[in-house]
């Protein structure tokens, strides 16, 4: 059974960086594509971005265009990290891992971690 724990969230100020972690359990870490997603209040869950096993990651447009997160995996260590730099309030979410061998698919998702950014 695979699972997926986060960590790395918190109470950060505006302009702060994060990474979080998204730990991979029960499979080869490098067989899963993982996805990160995040969900604010109020708002329907959003796409950030995936990586492949091999590394190649992508994102979703808009965010891509602003240049502040960045996907990243350590196979050896079976996490996938997700940075988020010059964070805004408007980044407040919970963040959620999700992971599936096939694209676009995601059966296996982390309870997900709390990331507060504080004007």
């Amino acid at each position: 059974q695979v699972q997926l724990v986060e960590s790395g969230g918190g109470l950060v100020q505006s302009g702060d960086s994060v990474k979080l972690s998204c730990l991979i359990s029960g499979r080869s870490a490098n067989s899963l594509i993982v996805s990160w997603f995040r969900r604010a209040p109020g708002k329907g869950r959003e796409f950030i971005g995936r990586i492949g096993g091999s590394g190649t990651s992508d994102y979703n447009d808009d965010l891509r265009r602003e240049g502040r997160f960045a996907i990243s995996r350590d196979n050896a260590k079976s996490t996938v990290y997700l940075q988020v730099n010059d964070l805004r309030p408007e980044d407040t979410a919970k963040y959620y891992c999700a992971a599936d061998i096939y694209a676009g698919a995601y059966s296996y998702w982390g309870q997900g971690t709390q990331v507060t950014v504080a004007t």
